[in-house]
């Protein structure tokens, strides 16, 4: 899988490499437009806080296919992914995935689990060129998955449609939400992950927006033992492993293989290799780090991303403050942005689920952090 292949992923943040012919200060790796916030589930965890019906000063049409031209000015092969809500909630979805492979951007879609898709709607997408899809898993059984995502029958109808997917050629891949509710379910969402035959596991570190400020995230502590957990189970699985929102997942592996030293790049995070374009058109660095650089009805997706103050602010890593902006992993990781703004308002903030203090480091910890303050050697 090339680098490119492998950051064609749905919702995801941060790749554990990055394309070095890809300046990010220029183009992003990944841009994420939500068509909707429309959604039949009631995940506990939802960040766009999803409600039944579609808002109505959602981009139009026109207006999408216009923001997808847009998009395609960063360069060919630009990846462009359709998210939600649910995607599917909208009836031009088929089209926009058509117009913008014919404009040769890289489309890819996060539908959610329910009933709406079809494999009618699968083979539309295949057909109108979608490079792969992000299906949502977040237990390893039913009464699990389903309890989470607040619908009976989900789990069925994802594992349904991730074969529905495989048989229409299309590429799948698996998101799982990591909260103390799901953690010990990794294990079996490992192997389920397996037998569905995808080419990715992205496993996504809860940040407390939208409905999931109500749930517990886990220990920086914890988080250390599951990033080694993943280390090892990327080492044995026939597919890849990423994490979202837990960039120092990187750092984790590289203390593990110390003769290679310390890259002078990572993956990207918010703002710097990545983009969000919201449902009403406003540009965020993430879409769980919702602070605007404009709208794209008014400037262009391109020109925010380049030029604005938050995000030129957000790659430049001596900007950091706190024990990140002293950590000499900070160019590989650089945290979780989108954490550090949903606990400390402040997205150039220490990311607290990282428990790594730098040597001599004696500054504020940032909260939670500083509830276990576990140093690591250099």
């Amino acid at each position: 899988m090339t680098i490119v292949d492998s950051a064609l992923v749905a919702a995801d943040h941060d790749t554990d490499t990055m394309n070095p012919n890809i300046d990010t200060s220029r183009r992003p790796l990944v841009l994420i437009w939500e068509l909707t916030r429309a959604c039949d589930l009631a995940c506990e965890h939802c960040r766009a806080d999803a409600r039944p019906n579609r808002h109505p000063d959602e981009l139009t049409t026109a207006e999408g296919k216009r923001l997808l031209r847009q998009a395609r000015e960063f360069g060919e092969g630009q990846l462009v992914v359709l998210s939600g809500g649910d995607p599917l909630k909208r009836d031009d979805v088929v089209d926009l995935v058509d117009y913008g492979t014919e404009r040769g951007l890289r489309m890819t879609i996060t539908p959610s689990g329910t009933d709406s898709l079809t494999p009618d709607r699968i083979d539309a997408l295949a057909r109108a060129g979608i490079r792969r899809m992000a299906l949502s898993v977040d237990g390893a059984i039913a009464a699990a998955h389903d309890a989470f995502r607040g619908e009976t029958g989900s789990f069925a109808q994802t594992l349904r449609a991730a074969r529905d997917a495989r048989a229409a050629g299309v590429p799948i891949q698996i998101n799982t939400t990591v909260c103390a509710e799901t953690v010990d379910e990794l294990p079996g969402i490992r192997d389920l992950v397996e037998d569905l035959g995808a080419v990715l596991w992205s496993v996504f570190f809860l940040v407390p927006v939208g409905r999931g400020r109500v749930l517990e995230p886990i220990s920086p502590e914890r988080s250390e033992r599951v990033m080694e957990w993943l280390a090892d189970a990327s080492a044995e699985a026939p597919f890849g492993v990423k994490t979202t929102e837990a960039p120092h997942y990187r750092r984790v592996v590289l203390q593990r293989r110390a003769d290679e030293g310390i890259r002078r790049r990572g993956g990207i995070t918010a703002g710097d290799g990545f983009a969000f374009v919201s449902h009403t058109g406003e540009v965020y660095p993430s879409g769980f780090l919702p602070a605007s650089a404009g709208n794209v009805r008014e400037t262009s997706v391109v020109d925010a991303y380049r030029d604005s103050e938050l995000f030129r602010s957000l790659r430049d890593p001596d900007a950091l403050r706190g024990k990140c902006g002293v950590c000499p992993c900070r160019r590989v990781c650089g945290g979780s942005r989108s954490r550090a703004y949903a606990t400390a308002g402040d997205p150039l903030a220490s990311d607290p689920l990282c428990p790594y203090v730098p040597d001599g480091y004696d500054g504020p910890l940032p909260r939670r952090a500083d509830e276990g303050g576990l140093r690591v050697p250099e």
